[in-house]
């Protein structure tokens, strides 16, 4: 009987230990490299959750990739939403700093990109709380870049940085016509 008493306190404690041992591993993981995300909503439609209804998309959001503020054009990312900062929203970058914009509904038809903000907008533009919204957003709020979608199987894919067609800073429109 104490030889089992024993054996169990060694299970114990290689629980404990290893508990002790994988939990701030795991915190470090999901702070600095990658964790998933579901998205709700028909704001980044048809690209993300194309079905609409109960059935959401899930992406690996990849936050060692944005370590250095570091985004590009076409980019979908994750950012702590400026008007509410306990929700974080899943947008696509359409312009950096320096950019001019042509607004789709903002205050003003046009803006330049302040530095250390880019703009941001749903792929379904009516129904999207965006840049059009509340304006330019500050790269500090950046949490993370969509790297692949991972949920539902049948929509596994590598995401890869597109822009809308007519979307994107009006020198690189220009360029293209």
């Amino acid at each position: 009987m104490a030889q089992q008493m024993t054996t169990g306190q060694r299970y114990l404690r290689a629980f404990v230990s290893g508990f002790f041992v994988a939990v701030p591993i795991t915190v470090t993981v999901l702070d600095r490299l990658a964790y998933v995300a579901r998205v709700e909503g028909a704001s980044m439609q048809p690209f993300l959750n194309p079905g609409g209804g109960s059935e959401c998309d899930v992406v690996l959001l990849n936050r060692w990739s944005v370590r250095n503020y570091q985004v590009q054009r076409g980019d979908i990312v994750s950012v702590v939403s400026p008007r509410n900062p306990k929700q974080k929203i899943i947008k696509r970058v359409i312009g950096l700093e320096g950019d001019f914009i042509r607004t789709l509904g903002y205050k003003n038809r046009y803006v330049r990109i302040p530095d250390g903000h880019f703009w941001i907008e749903g792929d379904h533009h009516g129904h999207s709380l965006d840049s059009n919204s509340f304006g330019p957003v500050s790269v500090g709020l950046l949490h993370g870049r969509a790297s692949h979608i991972i949920w539902p199987p049948n929509r596994w894919q590598q995401i890869k940085p597109s822009l809308p067609l007519n979307r994107g800073p009006l020198d690189t429109e220009e360029k293209q016509e």
